[in-house]
């Protein structure tokens, strides 16, 4: 099979879609559609005899029975402009290659993440990592916007002076706080994309790497869509569950009591409720 050509990607090369205040995401190149999954799959040459309906139901089965590898032959670059705190949750997901902007080779810009008032938060008292759903009073979120504002323009002011001084910028840069935009080449296959947006598109992931999932996940589809929507049925929308949870579904089914504990009758109770709209 020659390179395969999906015009819903082709409109997005080098397309800067932006995320947060001074953020982007940015397709560079894409390589393998749906076409090389089922190709892959049936180790055929060419694009095959097969319907596209019969290519759908292929790459679901695949999904469906977590045979991962035919995915691991679409790979997306990406081009990717975040805060450095957002890009340290990001570089969990070990499996990508990438290159990132180096400060001390390049005089950093004076670009800093300033939350939107909405998204200003005191700390949640259920989920140690997050923030709380209601917002602050307003004077409150004032007075956090201006405290970061001042100590990031504090922190890059002496950035600046630093660097004028002729000091080394692997010096100059120690003290630039994590809300300072950072911004790498980034390469990744579909299979391991589809763990990134499972975990970070996730509405437990911090928000703002929420909003860089979602822009990401948007062009997986466009490069992918029947194995985005297999992934979106299997994965997004559907749940796994432990062994004590199927015995309390076996109980439930045959109208009995359900024998989990509190805690854990919670959590498998959000299992099955509806998922979320986004």
């Amino acid at each position: 099979m020659a390179h395969c050509i999906v015009p819903e990607a082709e409109a997005l090369l080098d397309k800067t879609i932006k995320v947060l205040d001074h953020g982007f995401v940015r397709l560079v190149d894409y390589m393998g559609s749906d076409a090389r999954i089922v190709q892959t799959a049936r180790v055929s040459y060419g694009a095959g005899t097969k319907s596209v309906r019969e290519d759908a139901g292929l790459i679901d089965y695949l999904m469906r029975h977590q045979h991962t590898s035919p995915f691991e032959h679409v790979v997306l670059e990406l081009h990717c402009k975040m805060p450095i705190f957002v890009a340290r949750q990001w570089i969990r997901h070990r499996t990508a290659r990438l290159n990132e902007i180096s400060g001390r080779y390049s005089v950093l810009d004076r670009e800093c993440y300033c939350p939107d008032p909405a998204q200003i938060k005191k700390q949640s008292t259920s989920n140690k990592q997050g923030r709380a759903d209601h917002e602050v009073p307003p004077e409150l979120s004032r007075k956090v916007l201006d405290l970061l504002r001042r100590d990031q323009g504090s922190a890059y002011a002496s950035y600046e002076e630093l660097i004028n001084d002729g000091i080394a910028r692997e010096l100059a840069r120690i003290n630039l706080p994590l809300s300072l935009y950072t911004q790498w080449y980034w390469q990744m296959d579909l299979h391991n994309l589809f763990h990134f947006i499972k975990l970070r598109a996730d509405q437990h992931a911090q928000w703002e790497i929420q909003q860089y999932a979602l822009v990401i996940a948007d062009i997986a589809r466009a490069i992918a869509p029947q194995a985005y929507a297999a992934f979106d049925r299997h994965v997004l929308q559907g749940q796994r569950f432990s062994a004590d949870e199927l015995d309390a579904l076996r109980a439930l089914l045959a109208g009995q009591p359900n024998p989990l504990p509190d805690r854990k009758r919670a959590e498998f109770e959000r299992k099955l409720a509806p998922p979320p709209s986004r």
